[in-house]
């Protein structure tokens, strides 16, 4: 096949690999299999062919992308060009945004901890729950 002769149709799976929403095609089918694709709002499998002007709808936990298909490629391309395969809708650009600011601020409100626990600092976590089980016994 030529260079310059356009595709009518591919694999979903090859697809989604070529515009990188997964790093390998095994990847790709398992999330199909997984029914987390979608194609005009059927659940499809991995060799289903799709066309220009197809709606996908993907569920990468956890953001869900909605997109329309511009172009098809056999080969998978850098990430400004793979961006230039589909267009997402506003509405879903807008919805990853605030769940991307919502996680941001829960994981701020989470304390940050540096790892396993010094022999200090468990001596301190048994003598703090030794005292709590000492207070819970005695009423």
């Amino acid at each position: 096949m030529k260079k310059d002769e356009s595709l009518d149709n591919i694999r979903l799976d090859k697809w989604l690999w070529c515009a990188r929403f997964y790093k390998t095609r095994a990847l790709a089918a398992s999330a199909i299999k997984g029914n987390k694709i979608r194609v005009n709002d059927l659940a499809v499998k991995a060799a289903k062919s799709i066309r220009i002007g197809d709606r996908v709808l993907i569920r990468k936990t956890p953001y869900q992308y909605s997109i329309t298909i511009l172009k098809l490629s056999k080969h998978r391309l850098s990430a400004s060009q793979a961006a230039l395969l589909y267009e997402e809708d506003a509405q879903s650009i807008l919805a990853r945004e605030e769940l991307a600011k919502q996680i941001k601020a829960d994981s701020a409100s989470f304390p940050r901890t540096i790892g396993r626990p010094t022999k200090r600092n468990r001596r301190e976590i048994i003598r703090f729950t030794r005292t709590n089980q000492n207070n819970d016994n005695s009423e």
